[in-house]
C-alpha cells in the first residue's frame, strides 16, 4: 500500500504520466501550479465524497476508500467489499484528479510505481477517473517533471498492453475518443474520454 500512497502523491491519471508534456488541437494544457484548497480541509467525510466522485455510483457506494498520508502510509478511510478501491483528489495537481481501481489496476499501479519490468496482472484492470485528470506524459511512464500537465476530461482506463499498430488506436492525447498512454512500453492503456453512466431514454435508463 505504500507504493499505492506513491500514485497519488504523483497526482494523475492514471493518467498519472511523464516528462514535457506534448498537446496536439484537442488538448488542453495547464500550468503546474497547486491547488489553493484541497479537499483534505473539509476532514474524511470530504475526503470520501471527492473518492468516491471517481466511479460509477454502483462501484462506488461499495467500494473501499483509502488516503495517503504525509508520510507515505495509507489510511483506511471506509471499509468495503466489491474490490474496487477509491482515491480522494490530489491536491498536488492542477485539477480535479481522484481515481477508483479494480484489483488488477491496483496491482499494475504498484508494479509500476516499483519500476518493475512489467505489470503482474494477468488481466485487464479496470481504473476510473471520472472527475478527469492531470496527466504528465503521454510517453514516458516513469518521468516526474513537467512545465505544463495535459488536463484529461473524465475517463476511464483498461490497464493493459495494447499495441496501436494492431489495435489501430491513437497515441496522441485527445479529449474526446480513445487513445493509448505510454504506447510501446509494458504500461500502455487505455484512455478512455468517456463518462460511463447508463443511458436514458423517455426518462428510462435502458
Amino acid at each position: 500500500m505504500r507504493q499505492l500512497a506513491l500514485v497519488v502523491s504523483l497526482g494523475a491519471g492514471v493518467a498519472l504520466a511523464a516528462g514535457q508534456a506534448t498537446t496536439g488541437a484537442q488538448t488542453k494544457t495547464v500550468s503546474p501550479t497547486v491547488k489553493s484548497q484541497g479537499v483534505n480541509a473539509g476532514g474524511k467525510a470530504a475526503l470520501i465524497k471527492s473518492a468516491l466522485a471517481a466511479a460509477p455510483a454502483d462501484i462506488a457506494k461499495d467500494a473501499t476508500v483509502v488516503d495517503a498520508k504525509a508520510d507515505g502510509t495509507m489510511e483506511t478511510l471506509r471499509e468495503g467489499h466489491n474490490g474496487f478501491t477509491c482515491l480522494p483528489d490530489n491536491p498536488n495537481t492542477p485539477g480535479k484528479d481522484p481515481m477508483c481501481m479494480d484489483a488488477n489496476a491496483l496491482k499494475w499501479a504498484h508494479d509500476w510505481m516499483s519500476h518493475a519490468p512489467k505489470p503482474t496482472n494477468d488481466q485487464p484492470g479496470v481504473m476510473y477517473m471520472l472527475q478527469g485528470g492531470s496527466d504528465i506524459s503521454a510517453t514516458d511512464p516513469w518521468a516526474t517533471k513537467t512545465e505544463q500537465f495535459i488536463e484529461s476530461p473524465p475517463h476511464w482506463m483498461i490497464t493493459w498492453a495494447f499495441d496501436p499498430k494492431v489495435s489501430g488506436l491513437p497515441t496522441t492525447p485527445s479529449k474526446t475518443g480513445t487513445w493509448i498512454m505510454w504506447a510501446g512500453t509494458p504500461y500502455a492503456h487505455l484512455m478512455i474520454n468517456q463518462n460511463p453512466k447508463p443511458a436514458v431514454a423517455k426518462g428510462k435508463p435502458f
